[in-house]
């Protein structure tokens, strides 16, 4: 595996029955199990690979409320409390650091949108700072770009991907969450419509609600249960940095050509703000019509496609399996990709461009993952009307991450029937196969 995440134990005895089952320990299923054992509920958190081993481990690390698109942001804003508060509550490092976002700009089209941005998002209680050229040319000292203007959130922070979700599934386990790895979930038992409980590879678990956070998988996972859910999974790359000078104050920029955020160990997890792939398969082709929208914004010129062994397996290939026999979920265990070279290469031109001071700066490794991405851009989280006791978590579109302590609440909330604490239209399961217009996607 190319990216290291700390390492979790299993608990020792696999469960029977319990109240809610888990689908994937990444973040957002890590963040939904703690919530629902914080309700004094029986969890089992179950999980085909490890722990983080997917997009969970594999993101930038970004925790940012800035620039997100409106619909998100009242959930950005409450994960970013809640990013402040779990490390204390749990009592482990999440690797969270509350060092700003600062976003800069050359171009006049891309100001005036964030100003527009900036109107309605401090009508919603956000508070940001709207940069002039020479404030923003200050807190890029160093740098070679004739930047015009900026963005600055000193309330926006930065998280080690290797380090959050296993932090917080040790806090789920200590308040009773019962937590099983390499155990993949092959299946839903329903009856009359209903969950009664998940077919594992190690057997039936007997519940009355689960909730799938199974990011890339989560689409073909409900194919298997009639549930169509349009997304693309879209794959990034992005790399880790030796050691080298902190030149900019804050922890996450978005420069020329270029995203960075400071790491703990001293380095930098640098990309290539936008670019990936889309591997040609069933899945992506069959669903192609609903991207329309997002392809005509800006993400669609940075887009690459090519057909692979994806196509055949993997998260986009078509077929079903039967919950007795060995799923596709067991045959991959953790999705590890190759990262495409040229990005690397491009990033750290890029950043070396800007600043001179990096030359010189090497590659200690380099990753890519797969970004369940959904046709506006706007996460998944909702209750399907075909399965009651069913609650999907995905579609984050590589915002999970900062979106994951939030996007718990919420499924834990939807999956005891609880009033939500934001409003959820926006979010909705069926919102791209009820006729309802697709919305092109406002922020990336």
């Amino acid at each position: 595996m190319r990216i290291h995440v700390n390492r979790v134990e299993d608990s020792p005895a696999f469960p029977q029955r319990v109240d809610v089952v888990v689908i994937g320990a990444g973040i957002v299923g890590a963040s939904t199990a703690y919530e629902l054992a914080r309700k004094g509920l029986a969890v089992a958190l179950l999980e085909k690979g490890i722990v983080a081993g997917e997009q969970s481990g594999r993101n930038w690390g970004w925790v940012r409320q800035q620039n997100r698109a409106l619909h998100e942001l009242p959930l950005a804003m409450y994960s970013l409390r809640r990013w402040g508060e779990l490390g204390g509550e749990i009592g482990a490092d999440l690797g969270f650091r509350r060092t700003g976002c600062l976003y800069v700009t050359k171009d006049e089209a891309e100001l005036a949108r964030w100003e527009a941005w900036n109107a309605k998002a401090r009508a919603m209680g956000f508070r940001n700072v709207s940069l002039t050229q020479a404030e923003a040319r200050e807190r890029m000292k160093g740098s070679t770009t004739p930047w015009i203007g900026g963005l600055w959130s000193p309330t926006d922070g930065r998280g080690e991907p290797g380090m959050a979700a296993p932090a917080i599934v040790e806090g789920a386990k200590a308040l009773g969450v019962s937590l099983h790895q390499n155990c993949a979930v092959r299946g839903l038992d329903i009856a009359n419509g209903q969950v009664k409980g998940v077919w594992t590879e190690r057997g039936l678990i007997r519940a009355d609600a689960a909730v799938l956070a199974g990011g890339a998988w989560s689409s073909r996972f409900l194919r298997r249960h009639g549930i169509d859910l349009p997304v693309a999974n879209i794959e990034g790359t992005a790399l880790r940095t030796t050691p080298a000078p902190e030149v900019v104050e804050a922890g996450c920029v978005t420069g020329a050509g270029y995203a960075l955020r400071r790491r703990l160990d001293g380095g930098y997890t640098i990309s290539v703000p936008g670019h990936g792939v889309v591997n040609l398969a069933p899945q992506g082709i069959r669903y192609a019509a609903k991207f329309r929208e997002m392809m005509k914004a800006k993400i669609g010129k940075k887009i690459q496609y090519r057909l692979n062994g994806q196509f055949f397996s993997g998260p986009d290939a078509w077929g079903g399996w039967d919950f007795d026999k060995t799923s596709p979920f067991e045959r991959m265990r953790i999705l590890d990709p190759a990262p495409q070279q040229a990005l690397v290469d491009e990033a750290i031109r890029a950043l070396v461009a800007d600043f001179p001071v990096f030359s010189g700066i090497g590659v200690a490794g380099a990753w890519a993952g797969l970004i369940d991405t959904s046709p506006d851009l706007v996460p998944v989280v909702g209750n399907p009307d075909a399965v009651r006791g069913l609650t999907i978590a995905t579609g984050f579109s590589g915002h999970g991450f900062a979106l994951g302590p939030g996007a718990g609440r919420l499924a834990s909330e939807l999956a005891t029937n609880e009033t939500p604490f934001v409003e959820i239209d926006a979010y909705r399961t069926d919102r791209f196969t009820d006729g309802s217009a697709i919305r092109r996607p406002e922020m990336m």
